[in-house]
């Protein structure tokens, strides 16, 4: 069974340009307030889905709260690659690309809002 990531952003649309212009993700739903804010979005990436809306759950240091305490892996084929679309969007890239021990080869990214993305080529075992 897939797990979803929910995650709510203080510019919710702001962080779906950012998403899909900088880490390739696909907008399939959004549903806009009257105020400009967002109720609800899904966005796309492979067969997973990041769903986010507006709002700040997380208080006034959640920049610092969200990289300390949150981070999204995701599976890519050319991390070197995305890694410079990434830094060419804004990303604050916080890993360059990287070989690990494991066989993957990785980096890390923080987003306007201080999440923490880490990408790569790591599969987790579907056993």
């Amino acid at each position: 069974m897939p797990i979803y990531a929910a995650l709510r952003y203080r510019d919710a649309p702001a962080a779906i340009d950012f998403l899909t212009g900088a880490f390739d993700f696909a907008e399939k739903e959004r549903i806009d307030n009257e105020d400009g804010t967002i109720a609800h979005a899904e966005l796309a990436y492979g067969d997973g889905v990041v769903m986010l809306g507006s709002g700040d759950n997380a208080g006034d240091d959640a920049p610092d709260v969200r990289a300390a305490r949150f981070s999204l892996y995701l599976p890519v084929d050319d991390p070197d690659a995305h890694c410079e679309r990434a830094r060419a969007a804004g990303a604050t890239i916080t890993r360059e690309p990287d070989d690990m021990d494991y066989g993957s080869r990785e980096y890390g990214a923080r987003d306007p809002e201080g999440y923490h993305w880490s990408f790569g080529t790591y599969r987790p075992s579907s056993e």
